[in-house]
């Protein structure tokens, strides 16, 4: 069975060339890390040198610090097996890993100064707006390289490898069509179906198999792929079983194909504890190191707030306590991380103070809230008192925004994977309140929509985009939406 008989003759067509491509993309994408950053640091270089000395000075030392920087540059990418077409084939995380390396080589540059004794070489303005300069144009020169390299394996013009498809036709077929392998860069040179199943042969299927598999294997060889995939059920060991022996006597890899579940997981990976090998589908949303660093990023910059925000807080107590009747602060049950239920601190700006069985939200116009309820909600600033639920470590600065316990109850009944948002802590604020998520939820639509937000921030959380949502929380017309 060749490409042409399942419809993809279109992406072995320039398979020859691909091949070629591939072997030299490494030395490409160095290359062109090697050449962003050295002209970057002239660029640099020039426009500093030239408005304060009235020269450009592109002289020996700055030709020396380019060099250096890049070739810093190139080799901590190396050393992290980032030259791997592999890594070129989504963008996802690359303008993080992008920032990480530019953050190491800076800091192995500063440290060969130190122990070289040679720190008054360089001026310290260029070697300065040098790394500052390097964040946004490294960025972009990564986004453009894996758009180019991602558009040429997808027109199988760049290949990661060469694949021969081994299984009974319906499941290469799932496979094919659940995956698109050219999309990630794979050249399928060929496939075999096994037939041992089939009515006709059903007498002997063993020998069938075995006439199969020394079919397909001979053909395999004969086009030298780098990977075989076979393409049946786990379950049907005994078949997978043989293929392997089969293919073993071949120098390529071999890979099963991923089972169905594992489409609804981004990151599997093959686990080993001694002698328990298993198949992680998922991992906690946030490593002991990672929850460590938001905990201390919270409490720090927590505390600085509510130091800050001390003589406003004490005035909007004080207008509360003129307006109307009643706690200046108001509280009610909220399910926190691992829905284990806290009680949130709010500034009151409602006539009433519900935490029962049933909870009506607040909407637009609504007459329970009072006259100062209605600025506070307009800009946020009821919030603040939740700052003190941050220091106790109820809540985080950035998450999912925390519901009453009734609507929590009546949510996780009508949308999937609702309580995924208590893997972490809520937050003050959160990715969907920013983009303007916020407010009345009175269909199961808008619901879910700020649930999906919730979901992609559990799924990319970094330091970086806590930083980013608290910066949007203040700056952006978005944050102060659809309040009420």
């Amino acid at each position: 069975m060749s490409v042409n008989d399942i419809g993809l003759a279109t992406y072995a067509a320039r398979e020859g060339r691909a091949r070629a491509w591939r072997h030299w993309l490494w030395l490409v994408t160095a290359a062109t890390d090697a050449a962003t950053v050295a002209l970057m640091v002239g660029l640099v270089s020039l426009a500093y040198h030239l408005p304060v000395y009235g020269d450009p000075r592109a002289d020996k030392v700055t030709l020396e610090l380019a060099l250096m920087l890049a070739a810093i540059f190139v080799f901590v990418n190396a050393t992290r097996g980032r030259y791997q077409l592999a890594n070129y084939l989504s963008t996802k995380g690359q303008i993080t890993s992008a920032f990480a390396v530019w953050n190491l080589t800076m800091v192995a540059f500063v440290a060969i100064l130190f122990l070289a004794k040679i720190a008054d070489h360089y001026s310290r303005g260029v070697v300065l707006a040098s790394y500052l300069a390097g964040i946004p144009v490294i960025a972009l020169a990564r986004s453009a390289m894996v758009r180019t390299i991602s558009i040429g394996s997808k027109t199988g013009r760049i290949t990661t490898e060469r694949v021969f498809l081994i299984g009974r036709e319906p499941d290469v077929m799932s496979f094919v069509s659940r995956h698109q392998p050219w999309n990630v860069g794979f050249a399928i040179v060929d496939v075999a179906f096994l037939r041992s199943n089939d009515a006709r042969r059903i007498n002997d299927p063993a020998a069938a198999l075995a006439a199969d598999l020394a079919s397909a294997v001979a053909n395999c060889r004969s086009k030298q792929p780098d990977s075989v995939f076979i393409a049946l059920p786990w379950s049907d060991q005994e078949t997978i079983d043989a293929c392997i022996d089969a293919f073993m006597n071949l120098p390529v890899a071999i890979h099963l194909t991923p089972e169905r579940i594992m489409d609804r997981f981004d990151r599997p990976l093959i686990m080993r504890t001694g002698s328990l090998t298993s198949l992680r589908l998922n991992r906690p949303p946030l490593s002991a190191l990672e929850i460590a660093l938001k905990r201390g990023f919270d409490l720090v910059a927590a505390a600085l707030i509510l130091v800050l925000c001390a003589p406003l807080l004490l005035l909007v107590a004080a207008l509360i306590r003129l307006d109307s009747p009643g706690p200046v602060l108001f509280r009610q049950r909220r399910y926190g991380f691992n829905q284990q239920a806290f009680r949130i601190f709010k500034f009151r700006t409602m006539t009433t103070t519900d935490d029962g069985a049933v909870i009506v939200q607040a909407k637009r116009d609504d007459p329970r809230v009072t006259r100062i309820g209605r600025i506070l909600r307009r800009y946020n600033i009821d919030e603040l008192p939740q700052l003190l639920n941050v220091l106790a470590g109820h809540m985080s600065l950035v998450g999912p925004r925390p519901h009453a316990l009734a609507h929590d109850r009546a949510f996780e009944r009508k949308i999937a994977l609702y309580a995924r948002r208590h893997n972490v802590k809520p937050g003050i604020t959160g990715w969907a309140q920013v983009h303007g998520l916020r407010g009345e939820t009175d269909t199961d639509d808008k619901m879910a929509k700020r649930v999906a937000y919730d979901h992609w921030y559990i799924d990319n959380w970094s330091i970086w985009l806590d930083i980013a949502i608290l910066l949007r929380t203040v700056l952006s017309r978005k944050a102060f939406m659809n309040a009420r």
